[in-house]
């Protein structure tokens, strides 16, 4: 009896060795080698090199608050834009916490442009509190404020935000969008002068 029970388990244990070997090791690092050779960058994190220090990732956002940069969502992750610690905030939309943070919001918002609405991307946190991109409308709403931070032309400022808005991918995937952190670099390498 010991002999069969040895014989029936034999087979279940070479398969599991071999699957654990061939699933856990053999798999993981040939789409690991495949994705170093076919997209490097993205494989590493899409991360941004910058004098030879990384800067961010173009996949992560980042709290940028001085009036001089483009704003970001608001980040419910931690306290904002926490990798370890990305989430929405769980408030629902009959929540009086939320309405009143995303009231404040506007009101803030509101004063440096009292006559356009206030687009929902700039109050609104993403579910994962870490979403780079902003649309075009919310980067168009702070073109006045950067400018003037800046001391640069507006002109300047809205056709560098045209140049970089991201059209959706074959014209129909995803939506148009602009990536803060991509933006303030550009807007840091036109050699603006600081307040």
């Amino acid at each position: 009896m010991y002999k069969d029970i040895v014989t029936s388990f034999r087979p279940a244990l070479v398969m599991t060795i071999l699957f654990a070997i061939l699933l856990g090791l053999a798999y993981p690092l040939a789409l690991t080698g495949i994705g170093q050779i076919l997209f490097p960058s993205q494989a590493n994190g899409s991360l941004i090199v910058q004098d030879g220090r990384i800067v961010g990732s173009r996949l992560i956002g980042q709290a940028f608050t001085a009036d001089r940069y483009f704003h970001p969502r608001p980040s419910a992750a931690g306290k904002g834009y926490d990798g370890l610690a990305s989430s929405g905030s769980n408030l629902g939309p009959t929540s009086q916490a939320l309405a009143d943070r995303v009231g404040g919001d506007v009101r803030t918002l509101q004063k440096t442009a009292p006559d356009s609405p206030v687009p929902s991307d700039l109050v609104t946190a993403s579910a994962s509190g870490l979403d780079p991109p902003i649309t075009p409308e919310a980067a168009f709403y702070q073109v006045e404020r950067v400018a003037a931070a800046r001391r640069i032309p507006g002109a300047m400022v809205r056709g560098l935000v045209e140049q970089s808005i991201e059209r959706p991918l074959l014209g129909v995937l995803g939506e148009p969008r602009v990536n803060v952190l991509e933006i303030n670099r550009r807007l840091d390498r036109i050699g603006a002068t600081k307040p």
